[in-house]
This record gives C-alpha cells, sequence and structure tokens, in this order.
C-alpha cells in the first residue's frame, strides 16, 4: 500500500480524497493554486505544493508542474479527482512514465471511453445499445447543420471530450444547430483543450441513468446499481439518487450487464460511470462512460455501504476486488443536492464572493464511514469567511441523505436544506427545496426537461407555493414577540414607558408590488414552557416551540408537536424593520407591528423600484469574451448582446426587448462586476 499520495485537484474531492486517505494511514499532499492558497483541502492534508496562477490552465491543468510536485513531496500515486486531469489519457500515461501511479484506469482506457466517437464505436462492438448519430467530428457550423438534418431535430452537440454538463447544447432548428456548435467548441476548447464537436439524435421525454462500475488489475469486473441523474438544469446535474424510481427490476439488470460487459471490454480498472438516457419505454442507449469518480458517489456508497475512494486506491495498489457481484447489496435511498454558488433569482447565473455564514446542517453520516446508517452526509471544500473564486465551477458542496426509502430520503434532504446556512452568495437551496417539493418529483415522474419545463422563466422563491403559507406568517409572529420579550428585560427603563411585550400583532407580508398583506395574529406563552407560544391567526392555532438563541439564522423546533427547522433573519430584504422567513424553498418578508401601528403603515406611500430597463447590466462577476453589437443597431427582443465567461461557462445575455443600441460601456477582455452597465440602450 502507498504510504503518500498527492491528490491533482481542489475543493470537495480533494477533501474527500483526504478523508479516504487518513482513514488508511495515507500520507497526503495537496496542491492549489494563487486563488486556493487558503483553501479547505491545502488546510487539511499533510502538506500543500503551489501549482500556479489561479485560471485551471496555469495550475490544475498543468501536468508537468503536478507530477514535478509529486517528484518534490515523494509521493508514490496520484489521485485525480474528477474534472481538470482526471480524464486525461496522457496525463495518466505521463504519471506512469514517471515511476507514479496513477489512481483511476490505465490510459488506453481512459484514451478509448474518454473520446465520444471512438466510445459509441467500442460500445457498438460490445454489445451495448447505442443511440443514433453521426461518429466523425464535425468540421464547421455550417457541417453541424447539414448532419443535424439528417438526423432529424432535436440533436444534441457535444464535444468529444467533454464532461460535466461543458461543451453541449441541444438544437431543435438550424439556427440553435449553427450557433450551438460554436459555442460547444469554444467552451471544449477552454476547458478540455480539445474542440472536437459531434452530433447525435436527442431523446425526447429522456431519463438520465447510469450505471457504477469497478474493475482490478485481474480481470474482476461488477457493477455497484444504479444512479437516476435526471434533474439537471442546462444539462448539470443537481439532485441524483439511488435507486432510480423509474427502472424495473429487468432493465436495471440489463443496464448493469452491458455496463459490465463495456468495462471488460476496454480492460477497465479502478471506479467509473456508464451512462445510458433511457427512454419512456425503458428503452436504453450508451450515452458515454466517464472515466473517473463520479461527483454523486456518494448515494452509491450509502447504498451499498462500500467506500468508493477507497476501493479505488486499494486497487491501484494491485489489489484484487474485495466483493463479487452477488455480494453487491442494496439499502435503503439515498439522494444528493449539489449546492452550487448561483443566484436562482438571476437566472441561476454564477455568483462569486465571500462566504460571510456557511453553516451547513449536522452531519450524522461522515465521508470515508460507511457504517452508518440513514442520516446526512456534506461533502465541501469550503468555509465560513472562505472566498468563491471565479475560475472553477460553481458547486460548493454535497448534501447527501440517506433514509429507509424514497419517502423518508426526500423528508431528510428536504429538513437538511432548511437547515443549510449560506450568506454572502447567492446559492441554489431554496431551489433545491422547491424541487423536492414538486408533486412531479415526489411522484418519481420526471425527466431531463422537468426543469425546464416548470422553472423555465426562472425561480423566485416568493412564487413558490408553501404547504402551509400562515406557518411562515406564525413564525414571523413568534420570533417577534420573542424579540420583544427580551427587550422588555433591559434594565433603565423609564418608568411608566416600559416596554409592554403585548399578544396583539399585526403581521404585514411585503409584496415587491406594494400590495401587501395584514394579518391579525395573538401571540400568547404558556406558562412554565420556556420558549414555547401559541399564535393563532385567520381561525388557525400554532403551538410554535424552540430553543434556538435570538439572532441565529437556523431556528429549529416544533410546531403542533412535528420537527421543523427554517431560517429568520433580520434587517435583510425590501425593508431593513422586517424578518424574512424561508421554509421549504418559499420565503416571506414580514413586518410585525401593533394594530395600530400596522393602520399607519396602509398610509405610507409605495416606492417602485427604479427603471433600469434601458440598461444591460452584469448579472455576475466575470469576463466580458464578446460584445455582439454596436452602438446604433437595432436589436429585437431575444437577440444575443453579449457573452460573460464565469465558472468555466459562458452565459449569453440576450435582449429583454427590442430597442437600439446607445453606448457601450466596456470593452471585450475586460473583467466585470456584478450589474456593472455593459451598454446603454437609446
Amino acid at each position: 500500500m502507498f504510504d503518500k499520495i498527492l491528490i491533482a485537484n481542489r475543493g470537495e474531492i480533494a477533501c474527500r480524497v483526504i478523508a479516504s486517505a487518513r482513514k488508511m494511514g495515507i500520507r497526503t499532499v495537496a496542491v492549489y493554486s494563487d486563488a486556493d492558497k487558503e483553501a479547505r483541502h491545502v488546510r487539511l492534508a499533510d502538506e500543500a505544493l503551489h501549482l500556479g496562477a489561479a485560471p485551471a490552465r496555469a495550475s490544475y491543468l498543468r501536468a508537468d508542474e503536478i507530477i514535478a510536485a509529486c517528484a518534490r513531496s515523494g509521493a508514490q500515486a496520484v489521485h485525480p479527482g474528477y474534472g481538470f486531469l482526471s480524464e486525461n489519457a496522457d496525463f495518466a500515461r505521463r504519471c506512469e512514465d514517471a515511476g507514479i501511479v496513477f489512481i483511476g484506469p490505465k490510459a488506453h482506457a481512459i484514451a478509448a471511453m474518454g473520446d465520444k466517437i471512438a466510445s459509441k464505436k467500442m460500445a457498438r462492438a460490445a454489445g451495448v445499445n447505442t443511440i443514433p448519430g453521426h461518429d466523425a467530428a464535425i468540421t464547421s457550423p455550417e457541417h453541424a447543420v447539414h448532419i443535424a438534418q439528417g438526423i432529424g431535430y432535436p440533436v444534441m452537440i457535444k464535444a468529444s471530450a467533454g464532461g460535466g454538463g461543458k461543451g453541449l447544447r441541444v438544437a431543435c432548428n438550424d439556427r440553435e444547430a449553427f450557433e450551438g456548435f460554436g459555442s460547444c467548441q469554444s467552451e471544449a476548447r477552454s476547458s478540455f483543450g480539445d474542440d472536437r464537436i459531434l452530433i447525435e439524435k436527442f431523446v425526447q421525454q429522456p431519463r438520465h441513468v447510469e450505471i457504477q462500475v469497478l474493475g482490478d488489475s485481474h480481470g474482476n469486473v461488477i457493477h455497484l446499481n444504479e444512479r437516476e441523474c435526471s434533474l439537471q438544469r442546462r444539462h448539470q446535474k443537481l439532485i441524483e439518487e439511488a435507486p432510480s424510481p423509474f427502472l424495473c427490476d429487468a432493465t436495471r439488470q440489463a443496464m448493469g450487464a452491458q455496463a459490465v460487459q463495456l468495462a471488460k471490454a476496454v480492460q477497465y480498472q479502478s471506479a467509473g460511470t456508464v451512462e445510458f438516457v433511457v427512454g419512456q419505454a425503458q428503452d436504453f442507449y450508451f450515452l458515454e462512460m466517464n472515466t473517473r469518480l463520479q461527483v454523486e458517489h456518494p448515494v452509491t456508497e450509502c447504498t451499498t455501504g462500500l467506500d468508493l475512494v477507497e476501493l479505488m486506491i486499494r486497487v491501484a495498489a494491485g489489489e484484487k476486488l474485495p466483493l463479487t457481484q452477488a455480494q453487491v447489496r442494496r439499502k435503503g435511498w439515498a439522494m444528493e443536492c449539489r449546492i452550487n454558488a448561483e443566484d436562482p433569482q438571476r437566472g441561476f447565473l454564477p455568483s462569486t464572493g465571500r462566504l460571510v455564514r456557511f453553516q451547513p446542517p449536522q452531519e450524522s453520516l461522515f465521508q470515508a464511514d460507511t457504517t452508518r446508517e440513514f442520516g446526512v452526509r456534506v461533502d465541501t471544500g469550503v468555509y465560513e469567511g472562505g472566498e468563491i473564486p471565479m475560475h472553477y465551477d460553481s458547486m460548493i458542496a454535497k448534501l447527501i441523505v440517506h433514509g429507509a426509502d424514497r419517502s423518508d430520503a426526500i423528508a431528510r434532504m428536504r429538513m437538511a436544506l432548511n437547515g443549510f446556512v449560506i450568506r454572502g452568495i447567492g446559492s441554489n437551496v431554496p431551489f433545491q427545496s422547491a424541487l423536492l417539493a414538486h408533486p412531479a418529483f415526489a411522484a418519481g415522474d420526471f425527466d431531463t426537461g422537468f426543469i425546464a419545463e416548470h422553472y423555465g422563466q426562472g425561480f423566485h422563491p416568493e412564487d413558490l407555493a408553501h404547504d402551509d403559507p400562515l406557518f411562515l406568517v406564525a413564525l414571523a409572529a413568534y420570533v417577534h414577540r420573542r424579540y420583544r420579550a427580551r427587550a422588555s428585560g433591559i434594565s433603565g427603563q423609564l418608568a411608566g414607558h416600559e416596554l409592554k411585550v403585548g399578544e396583539a400583532f399585526v403581521v404585514v407580508t411585503l409584496a415587491a408590488s406594494g400590495e401587501n398583506r395584514h394579518h391579525a395574529v395573538t401571540v400568547s406563552d404558556f406558562e412554565g414552557e420556556s420558549g414555547s407560544s401559541a399564535v393563532t391567526l385567520d381561525g388557525n392555532r400554532y403551538q410554535i416551540s424552540s430553543q434556538a438563541a435570538l439572532g441565529q439564522i437556523r431556528v429549529q423546533g416544533q410546531c403542533n408537536g412535528l420537527d421543523f427547522c427554517a431560517q429568520v433573519e433580520r434587517g435583510v430584504g425590501r425593508n431593513p424593520l422586517a424578518l424574512r422567513i424561508a421554509h421549504n424553498g418559499a420565503q416571506i418578508d414580514a413586518l410585525v407591528l401593533s394594530p395600530l401601528g400596522a393602520r399607519l403603515h396602509r398610509l405610507m406611500p409605495f416606492k417602485a423600484a427604479p427603471d433600469l430597463s434601458r440598461f444591460l447590466l452584469s448579472p455576475m462577476p466575470g469576463l466580458l469574451v464578446d460584445v455582439a453589437v454596436q452602438p446604433g443597431q437595432k436589436v429585437q427582443a431575444g437577440e444575443k448582446l453579449a457573452v460573460i465567461e464565469a465558472m468555466k461557462m459562458e452565459n449569453t445575455l440576450l435582449a429583454a426587448q427590442d430597442g437600439v443600441v446607445g453606448k457601450i460601456m466596456v470593452g471585450k477582455g475586460e473583467s466585470l462586476a456584478v450589474d456593472q452597465v455593459i451598454l446603454e440602450f437609446q
């Protein structure tokens, strides 16, 4: 077994590998860029070496520097994690040539499966179902349109060396095929250094289901069941689960068998994933093979009780697999939510900056500990006070739950999301809560187009219908009365003018339109029960109790005998005096006033937000890659105006309405701040 390994990655996956290595008694070496010198993985590792500047191409993609770091540190092996160089056959080959063990498959397997064109041919030869498409690289946008017309729309345009949703577009007509080719090629070139593009038929209403495989150097290959990964936005997975709520046992077994056939055909050694697209009739087709550890591997670890990172290390050290196919178990139901640094209210655009608050829910499952069953686990590479840089992908944590069945897993995940506190940057936590609450998701009735269908116009927490919206109002009144009770105990109050706590209040829920709602509320304490109150409004009674300290964002307690977890803040949102209440993805801003104060508040004039429609504002920090218009040019709604690159993705800004371009404020290649003016319309 190895004494020391180097982890050629960053963020949560680097921390995840460190956890397993530490359990095995193996010392670890971290590498870092200028942007990551204070990162969590650097702090956790036994030692750390600097690679280069912040951009990935100047640090984490520098194979020569990583191999040199192995030599300097004495690391006998390198774990590539996922992304960066994890599926780079040349890097794996160079490691082996330098006498460094690559903790992953052999270079020939990476090369065969990393090329989507070659992998489809090999899959077909191995008896694996493949999807119709064009197996040769596409040379130009015009060529892409011609091929797409021959296959028949819709088609999927994707980078041959791509992965993680980068370099991938779905085209439904000639214009989308022409433009999609250019975007995919540009993203592929910057992310993978390989701009070859292929096109294949896009299966409508598809499910994305993948099979985890595991092979060793002794010819043994097994599969570890499937993962359902259909909930995606822009082809990037958001929620994964195991098992799939859609597959029947016959399809499950057939997919597992074909995945093993392909792995054996390529002489696969290590953990890998064979991805399939599954139609509504449970017909399935090979999509690609990821020759690395997947982001969503924890759900397989939970349901099988196996540590995949440890198994990768043991296989790389020459050990045999410790189990046969017949010994693979499946217990309970696991789910993973990817917590991304992105703002749902700004069209899910990346959000960077300092993590002013980062308080994950309490864990009962831990990385590299597969003996515990049913609970919560958080895999992350960030910490409170740390910085989220713009140079890397947007995922900051993975929230994983393991339940007895699917309904139990959903309930655990909803509670865990309610308790996940992230401030300073935008996050998709409220959106994840909304997805879990959707009736179609609860019923297992969804496909890869689910988010585009139901949230095509974006997501706003205030628009989400709560199961019991009056609970949010009651909680606002409960917390407000606790604040008043504390204030009433302050010493030195003027005699005869002491603060009275009171029981009658009016909760004003604030709306952006100014059409606020008023709720008459009565709050009374229970005798002898600290932190417990009865809240009555609109004929409903809520008995709420909590021992959470005032000022604490996460509030846990009981309401009418049932556990709840919500988030409560003062001084945020539209009114600095309001309380913001968030629960199960829904959110309200509420003023809790006396009856007289509420009457006076009705008389206050409504101040509308300023009209900024004549400006194109940068919705995020990033690099201005392109300005597609000129001063004086007429544009129509939906027309491309500019392209911003952030977190390894190109984001196209479109015109919201018809107009004429006036003045362009910034130039191509400039770094933009959030809400910075890019151009002004006449």
